[in-house]
């Protein structure tokens, strides 16, 4: 009996390339503001949610990326092209 495929697009969830953590389209959102060296109380204000749900993306993206700092996260995420050479010019 054929299998169907286990990766497809469901409930908003990026797809992802080969080798690289699926990210959610808030994981990708929450991404670009800490770039941009936003804090998580103006990325809640942002966004209208809570600091601590914002602390929850965040941990959950690092998490993702397997990295524990800021610093880290922004040169994984470049390395795996989550983010675009150009966002630092």
């Amino acid at each position: 009996m054929p299998r169907a495929t286990p990766r497809h697009n469901r409930g908003g969830r990026s797809t992802r390339k080969k080798g690289s953590p699926a990210l959610t389209p808030r994981h990708k959102q929450i991404l670009h503001l800490v770039a941009e060296g936003l804090t998580n109380r103006e990325i809640a204000r942002h966004f209208g949610i809570s600091v601590r749900t914002v602390e929850v993306h965040r941990f959950n993206l690092m998490r993702r990326l397997r990295v524990r700092n800021v610093a880290q996260l922004l040169r994984q995420a470049l390395m795996l092209r989550l983010l675009p050479k150009s966002f630092f010019s």
